[in-house]
């Protein structure tokens, strides 16, 4: 089974970028399931259904998302009756939509996708590490691979998660910070883990906005409008080879791939 996880995808330059580079990426890795952090896909925060549409028809399998899915209210009836479209499930009840999904892929194996959302230097949601266990029990009646999106800001409670849910899951990968980093590996009991994926988006830019802007307000404390960056697109995220039989994680590697949109 070969994954591919894309990170954070920002606005209409991410948006593009699937259109344009995911079909040739996913056949030329010969990728059997395509997830994707959506959550700031319209205009760099949040999500609208249209979108969250084109971004599946562009050969995404699963959306993935964080705190930043409320900010469109269009998008709350849609998560009430998606398969495709999952929110952090430690939300408290009542929050529409799902946490968790188990989708089929092409060869007939399925995968789950569970989405939590982290609590350091974020807003007070349930307990991540007791969450993600019950959506485990619940998923794992159903698949045997199981990759989680850990929504975070904090690399120590993310470094943590990953070695909580080492050998339980056949993936732990971070989201949220949208800033690559280079720590990918497989840990002990068999568990793919990487800090942060990245961003789908802009990278001559502030993470996703345009950089003369964010650094006005930086340097003046001023409320500034973040308009949305544009030049040097990059996907970027990390394939995993998971072990059919086992579930175990063989092999991940980090993916940029870009153009000059």
């Amino acid at each position: 089974m070969r994954i591919l996880f894309l990170g954070d995808i920002v606005g209409k330059p991410g948006r593009t970028i699937i259109k344009k580079l995911l079909p040739d990426l996913r056949k030329d890795e010969s990728i059997d399931l395509v997830v994707a952090n959506g959550e700031n896909a319209a205009a760099g925060s949040g999500l609208i259904p249209r979108l969250a549409d084109e971004l599946l028809e562009s050969g995404i399998d699963v959306l993935t998302s964080g705190d930043h899915i409320w900010k469109k209210r269009d998008i709350y009836d849609y998560l009430k009756v998606s398969g495709r479209l999952i929110r952090p499930a430690n939300y408290p009840e009542g929050a529409p939509g799902r946490g968790s999904t188990v989708v089929d892929t092409a060869s007939g194996k399925k995968v789950a996708v569970i989405n939590i959302i982290g609590r350091v230097f974020m807003d007070a949601v349930d307990c991540p590490f007791a969450r993600v266990k019950k959506e485990i029990k619940t998923v794992s009646k159903l698949a045997d691979i199981i990759i989680v999106d850990l929504h975070a800001e904090a690399t120590s409670e993310k470094i943590a998660m990953g070695w909580y849910l080492d050998g339980e899951v056949s993936a732990v990968l971070g989201t949220h910070t949208h800033i690559q980093t280079a720590d990918e590996r497989i840990l002990p009991k068999g568990t793919a883990y990487i800090t942060d994926c990245g961003m789908t988006g802009p990278y001559d830019s502030v993470i996703g906005r345009d950089k003369e802007r964010i650094i006005e307000h930086f340097v003046t404390r001023l409320p500034i409008r973040f308009e949305m960056a544009e030049e040097n697109v990059e996907m970027r995220g990390v394939i995993i080879d998971i072990d059919d039989e086992t579930a175990r994680a063989d092999a991940i590697k980090r993916v940029q791939v870009g153009y000059d949109g």
